[in-house]
């Protein structure tokens, strides 16, 4: 077990390493030429990390984004499953509603942002719907694609048997369109906290995004990156260890 375990860490471990490396050598390239500030070596990078931690600044900030990731992303997950299932089943909704998903698909999120703020204020429940609205269309899409796929014949035995609404949906429709949901999860999620630290940036006054700004204006690039890898590294942990080992629980039933 140990050794396949190794070997996938291998090349993973492997390229973050030379890719530390590259970072440390155009750290010491930009210090060569005089703009060393601009491009903070891995040890630098890591004594702000360390340093923010120690304050609690870090943890605060890092919490206060992962709080707003956690409301808006089920929101937006919830939302825009049932509008994907209900346009992919319903041919005469898909092809009215078909143009309102392309347009807000293509409505840029600062635009979205802006009007939320503007409109409900600089709230968190601003904060929240800007972050929602934005990814329901996204998921919409997929599930949709998804919803058109199903089988018919494994909707007609449940009608046969008798299964019901929620039984069908809980046995018959969500297995199938489990890949597309995780699909719609996985993607959102990486998109999600980009929209919150854009949203925080804007209006909030904590979070990863509200840290990033306070960077900008005091052009501490340390600060910068020390805030946004430590938010990947917080991803990273959500992908591997929640939403992969449950889409290998869900997908279980496929032969």
């Amino acid at each position: 077990m140990k050794g396949p375990l190794l070997g996938r860490l291998a090349w993973p471990i492997a390229s973050l390493v030379a890719l530390g490396l590259l970072w440390e050598l155009a750290a010491l390239l930009a210090d060569y030429a005089g703009r060393g500030r601009t491009l903070p070596g891995p040890g630098d990078v890591l004594a702000t990390t360390v340093r923010e931690a120690k304050s609690g600044a870090l943890q605060t900030h890092v919490m206060a984004t992962l709080g707003r990731v956690a409301v808006s992303f089920p929101i937006a997950m919830l939302i825009g499953s049932a509008i994907g299932i209900a346009l992919g089943r319903i041919k005469s909704a898909d092809r009215f509603f078909d143009s309102w998903l392309i347009f807000f698909l293509n409505l840029p999120a600062l635009v979205i942002i802006i009007l939320c703020y503007v409109w409900l204020g600089l709230t968190e429940t601003a904060a929240i719907m800007a972050v929602a609205i934005n990814k329901i269309p996204n998921v919409a899409v997929t599930v949709r694609e998804g919803a058109r796929s199903l089988s018919r014949d494994l909707a007609e035995m449940a009608s046969v048997y008798n299964f019901g609404f929620w039984r069908t949906l809980r046995h018959v429709t969500l297995p199938q369109l489990a890949p597309f949901l995780m699909a719609a999860a996985r993607g959102g999620l990486a998109i999600v906290w980009k929209i919150v630290l854009v949203v925080e940036l804007l209006g909030r006054s904590n979070g990863v995004g509200y840290q990033l700004n306070v960077g900008f204006q005091l052009f501490d690039v340390a600060l910068i990156l020390a805030y946004a890898i430590s938010f990947i590294v917080v991803v990273q942990a959500i992908e591997f260890g929640i939403l992969q080992p449950l889409e290998a629980r869900i997908n279980r039933w496929r032969r």
